[in-house]
């Protein structure tokens, strides 16, 4: 079993009024570890000191998003938080066709480049439009094969693109470049919210089986939107994981 982390901007509107309390939160709830997607204001040794004390680690980091301009700051963020895994993303925009996948590559493989060589791993996170058929390919094929060195967080919610692809044969197809795993579940209707993990649609062991053990280092548990409580179904997701032997926690 993998050990489960959470990203944090499930949580981001309780963050904004108190990032502390958030973090003193999930590692109640058992988490071993987060995944921040902004630092509030705190200094990035401040967040690794905070999180460490309360039994947990900086599985990998979603802020600042990578991009050309940015990438000293990203270094210098993912050393104070001290994680090695940094997650970029893009826009709808930059899969509307081959030539903008080509674009996007070239901007990835710049930053593959310059993220290695200072010894961090960058992955992607996708959404649903990187799942739709792009001249017979999906969009997010065409990227993986023109940048080789790009690692995957495989959202795998998104994944499906609202029933329309088998996410779990999308994490085998990449098993040997995915070193998180975003789990989420919901409805698969496009617009609509997520639910804890067990409570929608999702087959979420078969997605985690799919993936390879020797690469997996993370289960992500992250819930966009939900109609019920965000701390509750936060909570019920980790405890879905434990009971199922699907993931581990400190609880």
């Amino acid at each position: 079993m993998k050990p489960i982390s959470v990203q944090l901007y499930s949580l981001r509107q309780e963050a904004q009024e108190d990032f502390v309390g958030v973090l003193k939160q999930v590692a109640q709830m058992g988490y071993k570890g987060v995944e921040p997607a902004g630092l509030f204001g705190l200094a990035p040794q401040e967040v690794r000191r905070i999180v460490g004390d309360l039994g947990m680690v900086v599985s990998s980091n979603h802020g600042p998003w990578p991009s050309r301009e940015n990438l000293s700051e990203v270094i210098d963020v993912a050393g104070g938080l001290g994680t090695q895994l940094v997650v970029s993303g893009f826009g709808q925009d930059d899969f509307k066709d081959v030539d903008a996948i080509r674009a996007t590559a070239e901007t990835v493989n710049f930053m593959v480049e310059k993220l290695s060589a200072a010894g961090l791993t960058l992955a992607l996170h996708n959404h649903w439009w990187e799942f739709r058929e792009i001249e017979g390919r999906l969009a997010y094929d065409v990227l993986m094969e023109l940048s080789p060195g790009l690692q995957c967080e495989i959202d795998t919610y998104w994944a499906a693109n609202f029933g329309a692809v088998d996410p779990a044969e999308q994490v085998a197809k990449y098993k040997a470049r995915t070193p998180l795993l975003h789990v989420k579940d919901g409805p698969l209707v496009q617009g609509e919210p997520h639910v804890a993990l067990g409570a929608g649609k999702m087959d979420i062991p078969a997605v985690i089986q799919a993936a390879d053990p020797e690469v997996l280092e993370w289960l992500v548990v992250e819930l966009d939107e939900c109609a019920t409580d965000m701390a509750q179904a936060v909570a019920e997701s980790y405890a879905y994981l434990v009971e199922n032997a699907l993931g581990e926690g400190n609880k």
